[in-house]
């Protein structure tokens, strides 16, 4: 029986939630120990398998959810508008390393909103327990700018999982409930509601804003002119030339260009084409 149950012992976040988590033998004595009778209750050894979530890839449709935000319920796609919008996740409110961060994006707000982009936090907590980290925030971290952008309420993780927020090394990162902590994710979403960039990171490492808006710069500079970025790159500097354009339309386009390997062919930061 110890092995049956071993075996299909499910984490579930949400009856509404079409995913769970399932733990090998190794793993099911730290996480029951660490339920409560009433948390124990919770978990159905009949949901939907972890292998059944999403399979979110750069290109992928970024998928659509109703959720509770601080600025009141919002359907994704249709807050997404026609802008690039940024969704990044958070493990916990009054985290130290997540007020650092929102405080962080706080002060580069108006930097996104030049580049028509939205951001939109999300936070393993209800709306009461965010109004009051906001407080923290902009009384700690984001050194003076008031925190303009929406943080939705997720407690039963499903938009977490929607996206597969979920740290599948750590399922016994769990709450008081019995469901799994969201990790520090980041999806850049465009218009088309493409996911064109994922990050991740661990809960115990704090993310690089500037880093978020250089890759916005580059994925925004690289559709409107047709180029590629080198690493470190950020505005203003030379571009690459794509191997797939010639020789000749590349100087068509460009103009000059310096061919260091006939598949490496550097040119000038594309300002006219940027303003078309």
């Amino acid at each position: 029986m110890a092995s049956i149950l071993a075996r299909s012992f499910c984490l579930m976040a949400s009856a509404a939630i079409r995913t769970t988590v399932c733990l090998p033998a190794s793993r099911l004595a730290p996480v029951a120990s660490s339920f409560s009778k009433t948390a124990a209750r919770s978990l159905s050894i009949s949901a939907v398998r972890f292998n059944e979530q999403p399979r979110l890839r750069l290109g992928s449709p970024a998928p659509n959810f109703t959720a509770e935000t601080t600025h009141g319920t919002i359907d994704f796609h249709e807050f997404i508008g026609d802008s690039w919008t940024i969704l990044f996740s958070h493990p916990a409110d009054f985290t130290p390393v997540c007020t650092t961060e929102l405080g962080a994006f706080a002060q580069l707000e108006d930097e996104f909103t030049a580049r028509n982009c939205k951001l939109i936090g999300l936070s393993a907590n209800g709306l009461d327990s965010h109004a009051e980290w906001i407080k923290d925030i902009e009384e700690v971290t984001a050194n003076g700018h008031s925190l303009g952008f929406p943080i939705i309420a997720d407690p039963e993780r499903k938009v977490a999982f929607l996206y597969d927020m979920v740290d599948h090394q750590d399922m016994t990162n769990i709450d008081k409930g019995g469901i799994a902590f969201t990790i520090r994710s980041v999806f850049i979403i465009d218009p088309n509601k493409k996911i064109r960039l994922t990050m991740l990171y661990p809960a115990s490492t704090g993310r690089n804003s500037a880093e978020v808006l250089r890759v916005l710069d580059s994925l925004q500079t690289g559709d409107k002119a047709g180029v590629t970025t080198p690493i470190n790159w950020t505005p203003g500097e030379d571009v690459i030339v794509p191997p797939s354009v010639s020789d000749e339309a590349a100087a068509a386009k460009f103009g000059e260009f310096n061919a260091v390997k006939p598949y490496l062919r550097f040119t000038k930061y594309p300002t006219e084409l940027l303003k078309k």
